[in-house]
């Protein structure tokens, strides 16, 4: 048996391992590092999030990953690249932050890479006849793995799909085994480019659990902001408390088909980005809309989106946040009046607002290796049972 092999045996049946998970979102402003250890798998699930951190995209990588990001067309030559690139980059960026954290590369058991995501095309999306459900994430594991010495898993959205999933959300899986509660609904809010909710009802199986896309996020607060500032996001809402919310417009974005979706749904940036919003502006000959006020409608849009989709959950919830979006206090202030009740964060459940959705893909990479086939049994469409993420051996 080979010696690589022979190590995942012994990491599969320790009593805990050290995982580092790693996750940069469609909001392209970095890679979230989270340092985890976990025991048990399942419903038994334990972890605790040793070390965190963000570390933030060079423009010129910003740059070359928007020239493919979510667009029909795109260099061949550009996107073979940058699959390449983004792995040497994460690679090294895990490589800097155990030096940083004094931590040695041989005393962590895996690494769980999400991946950058490039395309999202569910069978939904494009309506192809006869043609599957897709998704594409860059950043080769292989690289990854070979620069760290870490056993890596990566590409978890492909085994979704290739089970009848759609390849997203996966939240589900993480938060079902992570955040569950006996005595208490919970709804858990992700605002990141794209928002979406886990609804965990108390006491419940996983085909009770309700996991779905919401719609924007901050994703197009995001790209208005780089548009007409210096900073990559509404940083503290200040561009959009200097504006007022224009209620027509408001009133036309949320008659987007997808806002009307029944639940599941799955959406991405190829949907909802600033270009179909400039167009937007264009119908309701709303050219000369100022920023803020286009900021202060688009924050509006985002938090009547999240609502809405929490209001047809089957049971009163408490809301816990987690994401960029968590740091923007007028979106959640927003959110707070139209649903006439307070959210909380997710650090008041022990995870880490920033650091949650790479901590999600730390818990698919240690049900890859130590869980059982019991863990996400379900006869819904998109909530298949299996186990995610390709391995890639460092030699």
């Amino acid at each position: 048996m080979l010696k690589h092999v022979e190590k995942l045996q012994r990491i599969a049946i320790a009593s805990d391992r050290l995982v580092i998970g790693l996750m940069s979102g469609t909001s392209l402003d970095g890679l979230d590092i989270a340092l985890c250890r976990i025991s048990g798998h399942g419903r038994s699930t334990l972890l605790q999030c040793e070390k965190f951190i963000s570390v933030a995209y060079t423009k010129e990588l910003k740059d070359a990953v928007q020239q493919v990001f979510a667009k029909q067309r795109v260099s061949l030559d550009s996107l073979c690249l940058l699959n390449a690139q983004i792995g040497l980059l994460h690679g090294n960026m895990v490589n800097q932050v155990l030096i940083d954290w004094n931590i040695s590369n041989s005393s962590i058991d895996l690494i769980a890479s999400h991946g950058q995501t490039i395309y999202h095309r569910p069978s939904s999306f494009h309506q192809i006849k006869n043609q599957p459900n897709s998704t594409l994430q860059v950043g080769d594991g292989d690289h990854i793995a070979a620069l760290t010495g870490i056993i890596t898993l990566s590409d978890f959205r492909q085994k979704h799909i290739a089970h009848g999933g759609e390849g997203a959300p996966l939240a589900i899986y993480g938060d079902y085994l992570l955040l569950s509660s006996p005595h208490e609904h919970r709804t858990l809010l992700n605002i990141g480019g794209i928002a979406n909710i886990t609804y965990l009802p108390s006491n419940t199986s996983f085909d009770n659990v309700i996991c779905s896309d919401i719609g924007p996020g901050n994703t197009i607060m995001d790209a208005l902001a780089r548009k007409h500032s210096d900073d990559d996001f509404d940083k503290d809402a200040t561009i959009a408390k200097q504006g007022s919310i224009n209620a027509s417009l408001l009133t036309h974005l949320l008659q987007h088909p997808f806002i009307k979706l029944a639940l599941p749904k799955t959406t991405g940036p190829e949907t909802f980005n600033l270009d179909w919003f400039v167009c937007q502006l264009k119908v309701m000959r709303l050219h000369d809309l100022t920023v803020p006020d286009q900021m202060a409608t688009l924050n509006a849009f985002t938090a009547h989106s999240i609502v809405n989709t929490i209001n047809q959950l089957p049971t009163l919830s408490t809301v816990y946040v987690s994401g960029g979006g968590a740091h923007n206090p007028l979106l959640l202030d927003n959110i707070s009046k139209l649903l006439t009740r307070p959210v909380f964060l997710t650090n008041e459940l022990g995870i880490n607002t920033d650091a949650k959705e790479a901590i999600l893909f730390a818990i698919l990479a240690n049900e890859c290796i130590a869980g059982d086939e019991h863990a996400f049994s379900s006869d819904k469409t998109n909530q298949p049972n299996v186990s995610m993420g390709k391995l890639s051996f460092p030699s």
